[in-house]
């Protein structure tokens, strides 16, 4: 009876080391991706080559591959219709149409291969009172570590994006094939 007493003991044991080590991980993969976030021009729609590439370390290869279709889709239509409006506008990974100027990587939790963090996210400009509201970032655990999958727009506003990043993305590939 001790023995099992002992496996149990030692199986929760590594069981929590795991999930403290996956909770850390999903914690520094979202703070890389905000770090790159942070860099880019907030020029708003879908990422160009360059910010794609400055994004890559912290993206799913599902992700990616979804931002690498809206890209091309994106410029077929620019190429097919010289003036025609972007297929997306505003920020794409955040809730509020401006994007975000400040975040905080809340509580990340890992359910075996997947997994959430919530990011406390704030938008401000100069002598305004900042806008604040929470994303979760839907992460997934890769060969190559832990990466984000989706973002889930949780803010709710108005006139910001809603639902999920991969909707949205999904709504810009119907889009091009409409036009």
């Amino acid at each position: 009876m001790r023995r099992i007493g002992a496996w149990a003991l030692a199986l929760c044991l590594v069981s929590g080391v795991a999930l403290a080590d996956a909770a850390s991980d999903m914690t520094a993969a979202a703070n890389g991706f905000y770090g790159a976030y942070a860099k880019q021009k907030r020029i708003g729609g879908i990422p160009d080559a360059a910010a794609r590439a400055a994004y890559a370390p912290y993206l799913s290869p599902r992700l990616t591959g979804q931002l690498d279709q809206a890209a091309a889709a994106e410029a077929a239509a620019t190429k097919k219709f010289k003036a025609v409006p972007p297929l997306f506008e505003g920020d794409l990974f955040t809730s509020q149409f401006e994007g975000a100027s400040g975040w905080t990587v809340g509580p990340c939790i890992a359910a075996g291969q997947a997994g959430t963090c919530k990011v406390a996210l704030t938008f401000a400009r100069p002598g305004q009172k900042p806008v604040s509201w929470t994303d979760t970032l839907l992460m997934v655990d890769t060969a190559s570590g832990w990466k984000i999958d989706d973002v889930a727009y949780d803010a709710g506003f108005a006139s910001g994006n809603s639902g999920r990043l991969s909707e949205t993305i999904a709504m810009v590939l119907a889009q091009a094939q409409a036009r």
